[in-house]
């Protein structure tokens, strides 16, 4: 049985990971602010007292268009703190489950990105993301980080349940076509990466080791917002519900914001497969589960 320390509890994939990983053993999940990742040193206390075999870190600064004016605050959660936490369980000899995101690329490759892409962020939270990875890397030791696009949950705010509310406000609904990436159900990011942990070897440091490194993880295959949103109205459990008579294709720049987003950043999934057996479930499968409940 394993001894878990789970980072970011209260987030989207945070919450299903606090449930799919108590059959492994016993999962301390915490949040803020019982744990500030403003206050990165802080965590070298509480990993020595918690003794965890793996730190589950799915903490961090999200808010991509605020990270543009709270460069500092994104700065400490999602690039200093992961490499504190890095030497943290190396002291410990834990290994670390760190996560990210599509947002590392700029989108301008034309085709799913694979790990050894170079990366090139277009905004803050992008680059904060970026240098959280490296910071992990540098420090080695037993580690995955997982880099994620387009996460949905039906419990906190996602772009699953703003189409939803639209739908039951709006008959028309305009919605970006050049945004591709790979919607992707946090239940099933929880629930992989359980299996994974589970199917390790008798001794998990030395078999993560073996395998350390950078990892895509999200839906099979990729969709743009207008085909994502699409999907999600025809999925809808209460379809009565929609006052939506159409919905039309926008741009990016339609919709000015604060941080540049990447057009086509999705992500190639085959790296996680060939290693590990396993592989997320076709993107559109995953909704249709998730709509469910």
């Amino acid at each position: 049985m394993l001894r878990i320390l789970l980072l970011g509890k209260t987030g989207q994939w945070g919450w299903e990971a606090e449930r799919a990983l108590a059959p492994l053993g016993e999962v301390i999940a915490l949040d803020y602010p019982d744990v500030d990742f403003t206050q990165p040193e802080t965590l070298r206390g509480l990993v020595d007292r918690v003794r965890p075999q793996v730190i589950y870190n799915v903490a961090a600064y999200t808010a991509v268009d605020r990270a543009e004016r709270e460069t500092e605050k994104a700065r400490l959660i999602n690039a200093v703190a992961p490499g504190v936490l890095a030497e943290a369980a190396q002291a410990v000899r834990a290994v670390m489950i760190h996560t990210s995101t599509d947002f590392v690329f700029d989108g301008k490759k034309g085709s799913a990105y694979l790990e050894d892409d170079l990366p090139c962020p277009l905004n803050v939270y992008g680059q904060t993301k970026l240098d959280g990875e490296q910071a992990v890397s540098q420090v080695g030791g037993s580690y995955l980080t997982l880099r994620t696009s387009m996460v949905y949950s039906n419990r906190r705010d996602s772009f699953v349940g703003k189409v939803l509310q639209w739908s039951r406000q709006q008959t028309t609904l305009k919605v970006v076509a050049d945004q591709v990436g790979n919607p992707t159900w946090a239940r099933m990011l929880a629930e992989i990466s359980g299996q994974l942990l589970a199917s390790s070897g008798p001794d998990l440091y030395d078999w993560i080791y073996a395998r350390r490194g950078i990892y895509h993880l999200a839906g099979d295959g990729c969709a743009s917002r207008l085909a994502w949103a699409e999907a999600i109205l025809r999925s809808d459990p209460h379809p009565d519900e929609q006052l939506v008579q159409q919905v039309l294709p926008a741009l990016t720049s339609d919709f000015p914001t604060p941080a540049t987003r990447p057009l086509f950043s999705a992500l190639n999934c085959d790296k996680f497969t060939h290693t590990f057996n396993l592989r997320l479930p076709p993107w559109e499968q995953a909704l249709r589960l998730a709509m469910q409940g």
